[in-house]
């Protein structure tokens, strides 16, 4: 066994090591509710795909159980905002099914014992795996839902610890040890720990029936227990029938104890240990047992699984909560060892028990059974906190306000988490509370449901093709975050992506084509298209001579290669000349050729063109501010952006109205300035063009659109050789089939945003992430049927 020095603090704070490294990762348990509250009883939802492979969305003991996992993150913000981004999903998804993330650690209303589905897995042992676990503790008990909080060192600090603290044991043997001893710690101070993120306290009367029995009646539907903020920590809770003698001395015997305890029959596998610590070991290779995999790879990380949900966050846990938890890792390696046989876990257990049943106000018992006033003790502890963050961190006073708010639930346990439930559920009740809060979440997600929560600097369209992803079960990597550029991965196969539409479906040339749009007329117009008539001019003086050709004319000047509407002036009523200089001027500001053409007469649309469908159809309406007879022109742009879907550099589903040059000009030719009052209800236009990026409004027009202009979309899109591509068309009147000449597409986008399509300013979300991954990876296949789907219906 390899002993660690009681002077590792000393050691940390001489050599300057940032201590408050960490990897951190977090599991989430909840149950599906219906819109009464009652256990889902529908199987798991086919939209996440496999139950079993999606590494971030999986089915847990029951069908109605939903566990989402979050990747290892260098920082508890980053793993906290994954798991936000995850239940925000997630609750979208289930909201327009009708069904809801329960918010509390126990189970909501119940159905008779048998008819809550165990898990329908697609690997039969599991299944097998669960469906014992359902006879051995019923499956009322498995429903008990938590959060896993996961933790390791990186691997330089651990190499740091190792060299200068004890260099001449293997660097395995080292991190084991250490490992070893923070769980020990951490299993004998856990019921502070409970104390301070318990948040359980009140369970329905559906609940098991011997635990109804020994309650107390909260209302005429609930119970509780005079003192016990946790039931799922209790032994109504989820934690094996008898106390069981497992050494967390050295790693040999910690394997060598779960071993003998399988072989016995005891414990069905290394899994059903409920420790409120697991060690972890690497996955690798082939080897799928964890015991087998923990001799052989040794421990990798912590797995902290005391931690209730807490329904005063949404997603069940405060970062609070997550950097208490972190700081009482890290004291439980400084702190000095302690003996921890088989007596001082019975102890531990005793004293978590004693904290469940009398409350804080209790007493403690040591080695000699002799007793210490709870309290007492958790403020020493407190303390403690105290002296290891100032010791590492002495200027961050962050530190100093989490912990007095945590001691504040010592001094008041009316501050307490589980308190403060109790105290809500006591003006409504344990269903209805719960209920609320399940409701308000999921309103909460669907409005912040365009944002993945952690990637809101990247373009909004690729924040959604992420999402969709992650619903589905396909892992991604960030190669390049300031040029969007992903790799997709399922299975063995991967795709780079970049902002969500560029991939490998479409060819180098034919990006070429569809970026010069000089290019795309004449290989449009070759397949028989109808595009405007214009010119191609390569330098000002040629474009500026042809000014009187089109002085009356409606027109359009524009780069030869754009896109975002960038350098394009449309004039829809002729224009003065210098209004025409200075458009030729911006135009040849984004490229060395500029085209000049006729400006088609109608409205203009937006068709998504991905593979031989239209996934969306949006009007684009130009940017425009309506009148309200008392406010200027530059007050309602002002206030108009005040809009939180409207934002800068495509973050957002809508873009903010500018009143810059173009504008500027646009509202002259239409004898208006920035400074004017527009009458109430007058519509006025800040330019000709209807880019949803230079702040037009869209408008979702899919299934009011003749099919005859998909096809023409669609002809289109082919005769670039398009996979993706936006096809924008100039149509006379939607109410009439196409014709030769009441239509023309004025430009193929080779990059186009798939946000404007899932987020309109009004319509449906036509879902095109969803369309990217079919056709990168094949469409979503369904989860195997299961056999009650048709017993629940």
């Amino acid at each position: 066994m390899v002993a660690l020095p009681d002077n590792l603090l000393s050691f940390i704070v001489d050599k300057n090591l940032d201590f408050f490294q960490g990897q951190f990762g977090l599991e989430k348990e909840n149950v599906r509710v219906d819109g009464e509250g009652r256990l889902a009883l529908t199987p798991h939802p086919p939209a996440f795909g496999s139950k079993s492979d999606n590494p971030y969305i999986q089915t847990d003991f029951s069908e109605s159980q939903i566990e989402m996992i979050t990747p290892v993150f260098p920082s508890i913000d980053g793993a906290y905002r994954f798991l936000e981004a995850l239940h925000d999903l997630v609750s979208v998804e289930l909201e327009e099914r009708g069904e809801f993330l329960w918010p509390s650690s126990n189970p909501p209303i119940l159905p008779d014992e048998r008819e809550i589905p165990v898990a329908h897995l697609e690997n039969p042992a599991e299944e097998a795996y669960r469906n014992r676990l359902a006879d051995k503790y019923g499956r009322k008990r498995q429903l008990l839902s938590g959060i896993h909080f996961n933790f390791s060192f990186p691997e330089e600090l651990l190499r740091a610890l190792h060299e200068g603290i004890r260099p001449q044991e293997s660097y395995p043997a080292f991190k084991n040890a250490l490992y070893l001893k923070m769980a020990r710690n951490l299993l004998r101070y856990r019921w502070l720990l409970i104390y301070l993120t318990g948040a359980s306290p009140v369970f329905d009367k559906t609940y098991i029936e011997r635990c109804v029995a020994l309650g107390s009646t909260h209302d005429q539907l609930s119970y509780s227990f005079p003192h016990m903020n946790s039931l799922r920590n209790s032994p109504c809770g989820y934690r094996n029938p008898d106390p069981l003698a497992v050494s967390f001395q050295t790693l040999e015997e910690h394997i060598a104890d779960l071993n003998r305890l399988i072989q016995s029959g005891t414990l069905l596998s290394a899994k059903e240990f409920y420790s409120p610590v697991r060690l972890k070991p690497a996955q690798g290779g082939t080897e799928t047992d964890p015991l087998r995999l923990l001799g052989r790879n040794g421990i990798e990380y912590l797995e902290i699984r005391l931690l209730d949900l807490n329904p005063l966050d949404k997603i069940g846990i405060r970062k609070e909560t997550m950097r208490l938890v972190h700081l009482f890792l890290l004291w439980s390696l400084v702190k000095e060892d302690e003996p921890y046989e088989f007596e001082d876990q019975m102890m531990a257990q005793l004293n978590q028990d004693q904290l469940l049943e009398v409350g804080i106000e209790g007493y403690l018992y040591d080695r000699e059974s002799r007793r210490i006033e709870m309290k007492e003790r958790a403020g020493q502890v407190l303390d403690r906190l105290l002296e290891l963050a100032e010791a590492l961190a002495s200027q961050d006073q962050t530190w100093v306000a989490l912990l007095e708010g945590e001691r504040m639930k010592l001094l008041h346990p009316e501050c307490s988490y589980a308190s403060r439930v109790k105290a809500e559920i006591a003006c409504s009740s344990f269903m209805r509370y719960h209920l609320a809060k399940a409701k308000e979440y999921a309103g909460q997600s669907r409005q912040s449901g365009y944002r993945f929560g952690g990637y809101e600097d990247l373009e909004l369209s690729t924040q959604l093709l992420l999402k969709a992803a992650v619903k589905r079960g396909i892992a991604f990597e960030l190669l390049d975050r300031t040029e969007n550029f992903v790799v997709l991965t399922k299975g063995d196969r991967q795709e780079f992506v970049k902002q969500a539409t560029k991939t490998s479906l479409d060819s180098y040339s034919t990006v070429l084509i569809m970026e010069n749009k000089l290019v795309t007329k004449e290989v449009l117009k070759r397949n028989g298209i109808r595009v405007p008539h214009g010119t191609a001019f390569h330098n000002r003086e040629e474009a500026l001579a042809a000014y009187p050709a089109y002085r009356d004319k409606p027109s359009v000047i524009k780069p030869k290669s754009t896109n975002f509407g960038l350098g394009i002036t449309i004039f829809d009523r002729g224009c003065s000349e210098e209004d025409y200089a200075r458009a030729v001027e911006m135009a040849f500001a984004h490229d060395r050729t500029v085209l000049l053409e006729e400006f088609i007469l109608g409205k203009e649309y937006r068709f998504l063109v991905m593979g031989d469908e239209v996934v969306g159809i949006l009007h684009r309406v130009p940017a425009n501010v309506v009148g309200d007879g008392v406010s200027t022109i530059e007050q309602l742009v002002r206030e108009k952006n005040r809009d939180p879907l409207r934002g800068k550099g495509y973050k957002t589903p809508l873009e903010q109205l500018q009143l810059g040059e173009a504008e500027t000009m646009f509202l002259k030719q239409h004898g208006w300035n920035r400074a004017a009052v527009p009458t109430a209800g007058t519509a006025v236009y800040l330019r000709e063009n209807s880019n949803i990026s230079t702040g037009g409004d869209s408008i979702d027009m899919t299934d009011e659109i003749p099919d005859s202009y998909n096809r023409l979309a669609i002809r289109s899109a082919q005769a670039a050789g398009a996979a993706i591509c936006g096809v924008d068309m100039m149509i006379t009147d939607t109410g009439e089939e196409a014709t030769e000449t009441n239509y023309g597409i004025i430009e193929i986008n080779f990059n186009p945003a798939i946000h404007i399509h899932s987020y309109p300013y009004r319509g449906k979300n036509r879902k095109p992430a969803e369309k990217i991954l079919d056709l990168l990876f094949g469409p979503l296949a369904l989860p195997m049927p299961s056999p009650l789907a048709s017993a629940t219906r």
